[in-house]
């Protein structure tokens, strides 16, 4: 697998063999019913729970990877938990604790949609690899420097990963341990030297792109045809009844 597509699991469900565009389409249309759920509906976030649930097991996609990368949503759950004792208002108490009753609604709003919108997202990372969103990008008709720049970012991030992993194997098989405070000299030049190091790279990438007629398009494979109008039915089915049941839950607060 390539390892620039960190996320993606090689497959042959379902899910898998929709066209990225639909499957970006539908990302879009299910955080935004999410988003316009109001906080109260707590039944709402379980079915869109369920709703996530059935496509990870549709994708073949097991439980332990999605929570372990779910872990990308620490900062939230740290500010969710904070909420209740930061936010002004009636008083609850929950055993030896008192907090606010306003603040545990704003935690809850905030820790149920983050973590919703992080598995939303895992369901097309897991099925769609990074050249995919890239054309169905293009094929949304995304702007073309958006997605180039998209593309050298993603590529060149693991490359300086690997740079700076074989960076720190070399000082530690030279005795040289960079968790000391007395080493941040050396730590500090030698992501001095990373970053010269991939200047470097970008100008010979560059100037190799451009001895091979690089126009400024990049090659994106975006399959011989656009999605057909089942893959649509298909793909918009769950966040049309996530935005039904979003609808439902505004008209009932």
């Amino acid at each position: 697998m390539n390892p620039v597509d960190g996320l993606y699991r090689p497959g042959n469900s379902p899910v898998h063999r929709l066209r990225p565009q639909v499957k970006i389409v539908a990302l879009v249309a299910f955080t935004c019913a999410i988003a316009a759920t109001p906080r109260e509906a707590v039944w709402a976030f379980g079915a869109y729970a369920l709703l996530i649930a059935g496509l990870f097991a549709l994708a073949r996609v097991p439980l332990r990877w999605v929570l372990s990368r779910s872990l990308v949503e620490s900062p939230f759950l740290v500010l969710a938990l904070a909420f209740p004792f930061m936010v002004e208002g009636p008083a609850v108490h929950l055993g030896f604790l008192t907090v606010s009753e306003p603040g545990l609604w704003a935690g809850w709003n905030l820790l149920a949609k983050a973590t919703l919108g992080v598995w939303a997202a895992l369901v097309l990372a897991a099925t769609t690899p990074i050249a995919g969103v890239l054309a169905g990008l293009s094929r949304l008709r995304c702007p073309e420097i958006l997605l180039q720049i998209t593309a050298f970012a993603i590529r060149y991030a693991h490359l300086t990963v690997a740079e700076v992993t074989q960076m720190r194997l070399a000082r530690l098989a030279r005795c040289d341990d960079p968790r000391f405070l007395w080493q941040a000299g050396a730590l500090a030049r030698s992501l001095g030297v990373v970053f010269i190091r991939s200047f470097e790279r970008g100008e010979r990438v560059w100037q190799a792109m451009a001895a091979r007629g690089y126009t400024g398009r990049l090659p994106l494979d975006v399959g011989p045809a656009p999605a057909s109008a089942l893959q649509w039915s298909a793909a918009l089915a769950a966040p049309a009844l996530a935005a039904g049941i979003a609808a439902w839950t505004a008209v009932m607060a």
